[in-house]
């Protein structure tokens, strides 16, 4: 029976199948931070029982941690005990933790695949909706609950319906200026937010195939964005270069082993998905939202459409307008920008902060605007460093940041002022998402890079040299 790359990777975790309900998963990497593992640490206690695969689970701090100053004190309560949490629980179970300071330290989206954590056809959870972002590799990932947490440290596995399956083709190519971020936005916003609602989204077609590996894992990233479950790319010889070599990778015969069975994860040519969407990639231009959700997007050089033109209600989207101080009609180039992130789980990669940097080389930040660069590993970090690249930043007048969640969800100290307008690379724009009445416009790093040397939302293929591919 001819299946598809979902079908392949999922059955074949099933440990039992329960007829009218959901499916019982195995589970082979569980990532865990500091927010969501203490309640499902504790359950672990007041029932008396330990971690069962201790070894299949990873502890990083991300979500609170601070992006200055990492080796004082944290200084708020919440935030220095729930590291504290983590770092106590991961020592008395026996779990690899990479705390503030450690070398591996980072986002936990971010360190698994630079680690080789993250392998074609695994299974991967975590109590992060952005789990998905690991489906880059051919791996079924998607966040889960703290009770479920709970549930994968004690049994290693979890209780779940089995999605229906989506395909999204784009083939062609990309043009000057458009990155994965762009193709990714592009498609939430003619999907809208809840058009993948139930299901599990695989990525096809030349776009895709031609993208890195940061690429694609930005795409897989933002899948939660439309509703998805998660989303997933078929592993080729990209996947494979990436992987091959690092630390929790196969070695040896094990990598050959590996690769045998890692070439086997593709669809089948006559397997049939529940549903399908084809674009052209050519359709796609630079990015930006203009609303207070995801799929309130558009290409940069359009103007915010009118009501009757949007999915919803017009009260709704009256209100999404208001929030961002926004009007129909207008046209987003020019829009005043106080600040700018760069950064996350989505993008806060190497290739990331060398769009960037290809951007504002020889130019200067502008006056007006604050610009925090985070890097989303202390890996991250130092390849900047490495590179050059922190030289043309600084140059540029721009100061690099250590590396945690930052401004993507205003858990820590990086808070987006009330009131104030903020290009960011991160994966949501919802009323208070950066901070209490911040203002959020998502955006690729090439997009926030424009912003930072003019002050303003500005289309970077103005900035971009003649015949210049970024």
């Amino acid at each position: 029976m001819s299946k598809t790359l979902f079908d392949k990777v999922w059955d074949a975790h099933v440990v039992r199948k329960i007829e009218g309900g959901p499916d019982v998963l195995f589970i082979d990497r569980h990532l865990i931070h500091e927010v969501t593992s203490p309640v499902a640490f504790l359950g672990l206690k007041t029932r008396g029982i330990k971690v069962l695969y201790p070894e299949r689970t990873f502890a990083t701090a991300d979500h609170n941690t601070p992006t200055q100053n990492q080796h004082l004190p944290v200084q708020d309560p919440l935030s220095a005990n729930q590291l504290k949490a983590l770092e106590e629980n991961s020592k008395e179970y026996g779990i690899m933790h990479w705390g503030l300071g450690h070398f591996k330290n980072g986002i936990v989206h971010v360190i698994g695949p630079e680690n080789g954590i993250t392998l074609p056809g695994v299974t991967i959870v975590c109590g992060d909706s952005h789990t998905s972002t690991h489906g880059a590799f051919g791996a079924i990932a998607f966040g889960i609950g703290t009770s479920e947490v709970e549930m994968v440290l004690s049994a290693q596995c979890i209780m779940q319906p089995k999605p229906k399956k989506m395909r999204i083709t784009v083939n062609g190519s990309l043009s000057k200026g458009v990155t994965p971020k762009d193709v990714a936005l592009y498609i939430i916003s003619r999907l809208t937010t809840s058009g993948a609602t139930g299901y599990f989204v695989e990525y096809a077609g030349e776009v895709f195939r031609n993208m890195s590996m940061e690429g694609r894992m930005t795409v897989c990233n933002l899948s939660i964005e439309m509703g998805a479950r998660g989303g997933m790319i078929a592993p080729d010889q990209t996947t494979f270069d990436y992987v091959k070599g690092r630390e929790f990778a196969p070695k040896g015969e094990a990598w050959d082993k590996a690769m045998a069975y890692w070439k086997t994860l593709k669809t089948d040519d006559d397997a049939v998905f529940d549903k399908e969407f084809v674009f052209d990639g050519a359709d796609i231009e630079p990015m930006i939202t203009y609303g207070t959700n995801p799929g309130m997007g558009m290409g940069i050089s359009h103007h915010i459409p009118k009501a009757e033109e949007v999915e919803g209600g017009a009260a709704t989207y009256e209100k999404s307008l208001g929030y961002m101080g926004f009007h129909e009609g207008d046209a987003m180039i020019g829009k005043k920008v106080d600040y700018v992130f760069v950064g996350s789980c989505t993008n806060g990669r190497i290739e990331d902060f060398r769009a960037f940097a290809s951007l504002v080389k020889g130019r200067k930040k502008a006056d007006n605007v604050t610009v925090w660069l985070v890097p989303g590993s202390h890996i991250v970090e130092q390849q900047i460093k490495d590179e050059g690249l922190l030289d043309i930043l600084t140059e540029a007048g721009f100061t690099l940041r250590q590396p945690g969640c930052s401004a993507c969800l205003a858990m820590n100290d990086d808070k987006i002022p009330a009131g104030k307008y903020a290009v960011s690379t991160s994966n949501r724009n919802f009323e208070g998402r950066q901070g209490p009445g911040a203002r959020t416009m998502l955006a690729s790093p090439l997009v926030a890079a424009a912003a930072a040397v003019t002050g303003k939302v500005t289309d970077p293929r103005e900035l971009m040299e003649e015949g210049e591919l970024v």
